[in-house]
């Protein structure tokens, strides 16, 4: 009775909108996004790459990997993440990422516990994908520690930016590779007798193409790490080539 009471009152005198949709929030003390918007998340569900995660184009695929794993198998073992980076998800992120909602982490790692529940039993612990430093400093925090913590395992920080380069949302599929090439490495001070051998999964707010979590595990692996699962709480879709019909075939006049 008495949250309820307060609810009114905050919306009356304070407005607080969501910060999703921007529509009042009719129970603010539940959290800065409204019911609807956690409601309109678009999960992640198969088909599915069996690797990377990334939505096939329909069950009748034989192939259980994704084109881009068949090319280049990835250096983690596998990857899932909560839903689709599009929407009212989208929303929540770019909420909880650059207008600094980090109430937000909360609910997105419950949606990411439940998103991992084939991933995170058994592993010995989550590790961050860490920011530059000065990344970190103008943000205020890492998104992706913030939801680490939330995922109730040990949280092992075991990897530093060691090259501060352009933002990977800025920049094409094709680029995202070279960009991360070198970018990361073993914090330093950390011992490799302290992982040598254990299950580990990165932890990030998004993954597009993979690159960035596929540069961490690289690091990790050469470490001693021995295995590594990537879970994020939204994944961007790539779009995949569109196959070109043949050209037509050139008409030849017959000989008189």
């Amino acid at each position: 009775m008495l949250i309820t009471a307060t609810n009114i009152l905050v919306r009356v005198f304070l407005a607080p909108a969501c910060a999703a949709c921007e529509a009042l929030l009719a129970r603010p003390l539940d959290g800065p996004v409204c019911e609807g918007c956690w409601q309109a998340v678009a999960r992640t569900s198969p088909p599915w790459c069996a690797l990377c995660g990334d939505p096939l184009n329909d069950w009748r695929e034989t192939d259980p990997l994704c084109a881009r794993c068949r090319r280049r198998p990835p250096a983690f073992a596998l990857a899932r993440s909560a839903g689709r980076y599009e929407g009212s998800l989208r929303a929540i992120v770019h909420a909880f990422k650059y207008d600094r909602r980090r109430a937000l982490a909360a609910p997105l790692g419950a949606l990411m516990r439940r998103a991992g529940a084939d991933l995170l039993p058994g592993v010995d612990a989550v590790v961050p994908v860490p920011l530059h430093p000065y990344r970190t400093l103008s943000r205020g925090f890492n998104q992706a520690d913030d939801l680490a913590g939330t995922l109730g395992l040990p949280v092992w920080r075991l990897l530093r930016r060691a090259r501060h380069g352009p933002p990977q949302a800025g920049l094409p599929a094709a680029r995202r590779h070279g960009n991360v090439r070198g970018a990361f490495a073993l914090r330093r001070g950390v011992s490799r007798s302290r992982v040598r051998h254990a299950a580990v999964v990165l932890i990030d707010d998004v993954m597009t193409t993979g690159a960035t979590v596929n540069a961490c595990a690289g690091v990790l692996l050469d470490a001693g790490v021995r295995s590594v699962g990537v879970l994020t709480a939204a994944r961007a879709s790539t779009p995949r080539p569109v196959a070109r019909p043949w050209p037509p075939r050139p008409s030849v006049a017959p000989h008189r």
